[in-house]
């Protein structure tokens, strides 16, 4: 196996220009690659994808899968996501640019929607809206979907959670991706409200099956989200950084080379918002009590167990897979 240690591509992309570019990281990936990168081809719609998988640090047939459905390869010793996607950005070229989870599925359109939303210049980032596959999932998981579903900041189009896009503009607003677990949401803080949107079509998310591997998965998001809100305190006013960055550290603010919006939430307002809307959706909707109470168990053993951890590793949901 040939392995790129220069971020350089492995394999052409087909001599037609392309019209967006998609970023794929991938770590150990071989069993639900196929899948995502189908897809792409009814989700692109009129458009002509440069679709780049960067596999990262695997120990299985990631790079080969990505190789037979005919795409760009980029391959990697490190496992990370972080230097996946700085490799990926180096070696695509088009925009607007999509960072795609290798285990996401996109519905029909929904790529060439995505790209329209952002070629329209009134947004910076956007995304589809998500649908969580709930089959085979144990009752507390579908419980806790539910009320997470209903949430306003995944109703109104929450920037990434598996897919989002950047346009050109937006991707000057800052440099290389930092080395941070949150991808997703160090990029939506980097954007006002105004600033982001939703698109057209949607995107499929396999939830996890069973509870242990939802706290897995959650685990891993409060771990980014403590990692973000540590950040937010070091480069606050008065810390040394500029106000309003998501940035993850001092380098990574230095690389951005412009500013963020100053306006983006900080996580403490984010986390006091979604106590208040579950209050809300529990009084408004009661048959919906169970699931916030699922939710809010969930996310509390979750915090626990990242503070336990101290790590940021990937914490992997292992029943879909």
């Amino acid at each position: 196996m040939t392995t790129s240690t220069d971020h350089r591509p492995v394999e052409s992309t087909p001599s037609s220009r392309p019209t967006l570019s998609v970023v794929v990281p991938a770590h150990d990936e071989a069993r639900t690659l196929a899948r995502t990168l189908a897809a792409l081809t009814s989700a692109a719609g009129a458009e002509t994808p440069e679709v780049v998988v960067v596999a990262n640090g695997c120990t299985d047939d990631t790079a080969e899968v990505a190789r037979a459905a005919g795409v760009r390869v980029v391959e990697l010793g490190q496992a990370s996501k972080a230097a996946a996607l700085r490799a990926g950005d180096e070696a695509a070229t088009a925009f607007p640019r999509v960072y795609l989870d290798a285990d996401i599925v996109l519905t029909p359109g929904t790529l060439g929607h995505l790209a329209e939303r952002l070629r329209r210049g009134d947004v910076h980032a956007a995304s589809p809206r998500i649908r969580f596959d709930l089959r085979g999932s144990s009752w507390p998981v579908r419980a806790f979907y539910r009320a997470y579903a209903e949430l306003p900041y995944v109703r109104s189009g929450l920037v990434g959670l598996g897919v989002y896009g950047i346009s050109e503009a937006g991707r000057a607003r800052f440099g290389r991706f930092p080395d941070v677990t949150s991808d997703d949401l160090f990029v939506q803080r980097l954007f006002a409200e105004h600033e982001r949107g939703t698109s057209d079509g949607e995107f499929l998310v396999a939830a996890p099956r069973n509870l242990r591997n939802l706290l897995k998965v959650r685990t891993r998001t409060a771990s980014g989200n403590a990692e973000l809100s540590r950040t937010e305190h070091r480069t606050a006013p008065g810390a040394g950084g500029r106000p309003g960055t998501a940035a993850a550290s001092q380098d990574a603010v230095a690389d951005a080379g412009a500013s963020a919006t100053g306006d983006a939430p900080p996580f403490e307002r984010s986390t006091s918002g979604t106590t208040t809307a579950l209050a809300k959706l529990a009084l408004s909707r009661p048959r919906l009590l169970p699931s916030a109470a699922v939710y809010t168990a969930v996310t509390v053993a979750s915090r626990i167990s990242a503070r336990r951890r101290q790590t940021t590793a990937w914490q992997r949901d292992t029943s879909t897979r």
